[in-house]
């Protein structure tokens, strides 16, 4: 039912312009979000996708009709609202409608999700509905404000986004953590990484990013893991590590400052401490992997084996040290890539690793790749590589071959130490991880 429309204009972000429209009559569009009543009065919280209006509807503004079909709504109804907007401190953002026309386009009834409790599998199967929620409404918000500047700061310094393919014809580090599928009459692989791909495009672009998605099959159910997650992946020729170390500094400064800025109500909703964000400011503490063993075989709460990779538990110790991002250096060859260009010695990789602060671990690796030939495929021999799968890749080293290097971000993982959050399957919008495949 619809009421007399006084003549008003229609807007379409209540988070960014209801302010701009003060004393004005608009039209806004949204679902309702919650309402409560008291006596020829409803509140009515509309969400229109961008931020909440709360919505006064007074009995005698509206036809009687239209007061008792709006006090009937259910969650998630979806309306378009008529009224003026009034200065009013205690409403959400600090402005409220007054509405003198309304019509209803879906009266919604019995929707799933209520203010209770809720257990996670019951908020998963409901995933399309959850999205709605206040909460994953800023970690979704939260999500493109990490995008938009991490395409922002490679875009102000030259870099191209250069695709790589989500089908690839080899395991080339295994299949146990690849998933196999059917491509015609070939087996094919969705990618782990854009990397290899990335450094064709290096020595073509000459400093290049991959962003997209890759897929790993590992059977765990780890707060930090998906089975589909995104990955940023810049690759730069002319590079050596401590190239690769600056870019990878500089970018999560740049991101996080981005973030504060553009994005500091949705981190407000998700009560997130700023003070731990705003610490972010470069300079951050940098370990070789031997300094870090030290600390770790003096913790009494470490089982960490000189020699080893690090473990979760390992990463949380060192990323607990400082109120930065902490830089680990120099692992012991033998538990890193093959591509991975050695020191001096032979017995360390020119590898890198960032570990968030706050406990949070791993969220980016990267390298100076081996840009010789001869080494390199000595590496693919020794690791007993298909070398017919690596034929391009050595084309690399064999026309104009440069010292080059990259890192790999996951972009999950990044979002949930920016926001805080416990676990990475809410930081995209439809989580694949071992046990779930739906919605």
């Amino acid at each position: 039912m619809t009421s007399a429309a006084p003549e008003s204009v229609t807007i379409r972000q209540v988070g960014a312009s209801l302010a701009d429209f003060a004393g004005k009559t608009i039209r806004l569009q949204g679902w309702l979000y919650n309402k409560s009543s008291k006596g020829k009065l409803h509140f009515l919280r509309l969400r229109d996708g961008t931020g909440l209006c709360q919505c006064v509807v007074f009995s005698k503004n509206v036809s009687e009709e239209l007061f008792a079909e709006l006090g009937g709504l259910g969650q998630e109804s979806s309306l378009e609202l008529i009224g003026e907007v009034a200065l009013d401190e205690r409403a959400p953002g600090g402005f409220e409608l007054k509405v003198a026309s309304a019509r209803v386009l879906q009266a919604a009834v019995d929707y799933p999700i209520t203010p209770k409790e809720h257990g996670v599998d019951f908020l998963h199967n409901l995933r399309h509905l959850w999205l709605r929620s206040q909460r994953q409404w800023a970690i979704m918000r939260l999500r493109d404000g990490v995008v938009s500047a991490l395409r922002r700061f490679f875009e102000e310094r030259d870099f191209v986004n250069f695709d790589a393919p989500m089908f690839t014809p080899n395991a080339c580090e295994g299949t146990s953590t690849l998933f196999e599928v059917g491509y015609f009459d070939e087996t094919a692989y969705l990618t782990q990484s854009g990397q290899l791909y990335g450094e064709a495009g290096c020595f073509a672009l000459r400093n290049i990013y991959t962003f997209g998605p890759t897929f790993r099959a590992e059977k765990s159910k780890t707060r930090r893991h998906l089975t589909e997650f995104w990955m940023l992946e810049p690759e730069m020729a002319f590079a050596e590590l401590e190239d690769v170390v600056q870019l990878a500094e500089n970018m999560i400064v740049y991101v996080v400052k981005d973030v504060l800025v553009r994005r500091r109500h949705e981190l407000e909703v998700l009560e997130r401490d700023l003070s731990k964000l705003e610490a972010i400011v470069g300079g951050f503490p940098r370990l070789t992997y031997d300094e870090a063993a030290e600390i770790l075989l003096a913790h009494p709460d470490s089982n960490f084996v000189y020699g080893d990779d690090f473990g979760a538990p390992d990463e949380t110790i060192l990323s607990n040290m400082h109120d930065q991002p902490t830089i680990v250096t120099h692992y012991p060859a033998e538990v890193k890539s093959f591509y991975m260009k050695r020191d001096a010695t032979g017995t360390k990789a020119l590898c890198m690793d960032m570990l968030g602060s706050e406990g949070v671990g791993e969220i980016i690796g990267g390298s100076q790749r081996e840009e010789d030939y001869d080494t390199l495929l000595g590496r693919i021999r020794e690791h007993e590589l298909p070398e017919e799968a690596f034929h391009w890749y050595l084309d690399l080293r064999r026309f104009g071959s440069v010292p080059h290097g990259g890192f790999g971000l996951g972009l999950e993982r990044f979002i949930g130490w920016i926001g805080g959050l416990e676990h990475v399957r809410e930081t995209i919008p439809f989580p694949r991880m071992m046990t779930r495949l739906t919605p």
